[in-house]
């Protein structure tokens, strides 16, 4: 099942590529915000990515939820911390957000290294 994750990882780069040409205002604009939003300050980046990923789960986003696992595994946050903040979205928003989480799960799978 985790191979659907790495595929959509793998078509978003060739995605991206084509966002950066078709729109490169926008992709400049977002990225700016982004970059800027994302580092470390008050809140350390790996504490944001946590943030973004249970607003991903909440918004039911499965290309966000892909991309921020791929970003907290990055950040330095463990399986047991994007769960855990995957679970706080589930509190938050329900049902919806809880039919979500095998989404997690399988972008951790696919993603998360192996011990």
């Amino acid at each position: 099942m985790s191979d659907r994750t790495l595929a959509f990882l793998e078509k978003f780069k060739g995605d991206f590529e084509k966002m950066k040409t078709s729109a490169p205002e926008m992709v400049k604009g977002f990225g700016g915000l982004f970059q800027s939003i994302m580092k470390d300050g008050a809140l350390k980046t790996k504490e944001k990515e946590l943030v973004a990923l249970g607003i991903a789960v909440a918004q039911r986003c499965e290309p966000c939820i892909n991309l921020h696992v791929q970003k907290c595994l990055g950040a330095g946050n463990s399986p047991a911390e994007i769960l855990e903040a995957a679970s706080v979205a589930v509190m938050m928003q329900g049902g919806p957000a809880y039919t979500h989480i095998p989404v997690v799960i399988e972008a951790l799978e696919a993603l998360a290294p192996k011990t």
